[in-house]
């Protein structure tokens, strides 16, 4: 999860369920991403492409594209991951998940 938008997601949950923000990042981060079977960088396309194909999760898919550009999928990756689920989950899915994808290259371009 991208630091700063994981800290302001944790922070929004505290006053309503801080044990579900315990558990959002006990469970994926502390238990399955450090399962052995699969690096950092497919976890993530995986991540992207169940988020594109639910199709209802811009914010969500927006941390998980910074944390795959993190780790080292190219914009190319993640934009081919995105249009591969215009397959599998519909073209409105993949245009909300290209959307999300522009919105955050363009802000990593301008940090």
């Amino acid at each position: 999860m991208d630091g700063q938008a994981g800290e302001h997601v944790l922070q929004s949950l505290q006053d309503i369920a801080s044990d579900f923000a315990r558990y959002l990042i006990e469970f994926p981060f502390g238990d399955i991403y450090s399962r052995p079977g699969l690096d950092l960088k497919s976890r993530e396309i995986a991540v992207v492409a169940a988020l594109t194909a639910l199709g209802h999760a811009a914010p969500q898919l927006k941390v998980h594209i910074r944390g795959a550009l993190n780790v080292g999928v190219s914009r190319t990756e993640i934009v081919e991951t995105i249009m591969q689920m215009a397959v599998y989950a519909g073209f409105p899915s993949a245009l909300n998940g290209l959307a999300a994808a522009r919105d955050v290259f363009a802000q990593e371009a301008g940090a």
